[in-house]
């Protein structure tokens, strides 16, 4: 008889850990010595808050067709950036060795988390969090012993 694959065995985690690299590619970690990776813990797309965002982007489109006559409208800059920082804040976790904290301003949770991912400054690491959460094999679960 012919043993077959227990598909459930590779199942994804909810959650993973992007460690982040600075806008030249370098990982980044919050001490010299590189001891504390600069890290954001994401929920992953086989999670309930990543079917949530996904659900939320496709109301969006439908509501701008809507909007539109039935036509395809994209975005503007400022709705797009708006939108993925909320969307990208709605499925992380947590920042890991640092924070988010423009002058003046005292953020912690889902506003430090959108308002970092709105910031074309640092841009760079919204593309990270993006491309790393589209990616099922970064949520690859860790391996359980028989």
């Amino acid at each position: 008889m012919t043993k077959l694959l227990n598909i459930a065995s590779l199942a994804v985690a909810a959650t993973a850990a992007l460690h982040v690299k600075g806008p030249t590619g370098e990982p980044l970690y919050a001490d010299e010595a590189g001891k504390l990776p600069v890290r954001i813990h994401l929920h992953g797309p086989g999670s309930r808050a990543y079917g949530a965002v996904e659900s939320r982007q496709s109301a969006r489109a439908l509501k701008r067709m809507q909007d539109n006559d039935g036509k395809i409208t994209a975005a503007t800059q400022e709705e797009r950036i708006a939108e993925t920082a909320e969307d990208l804040a709605a499925i992380t976790v947590s920042f890991e060795n640092f924070d988010y904290q423009p002058e003046g301003a005292s953020l912690t949770g889902q506003d430090m988390f959108r308002a970092a991912y709105a910031d074309q400054g640092i841009g760079y690491i919204t593309r990270q969090v993006t491309k790393f959460v589209a990616d099922w094999g970064n949520f690859k679960a860790a391996s359980k012993a028989a």
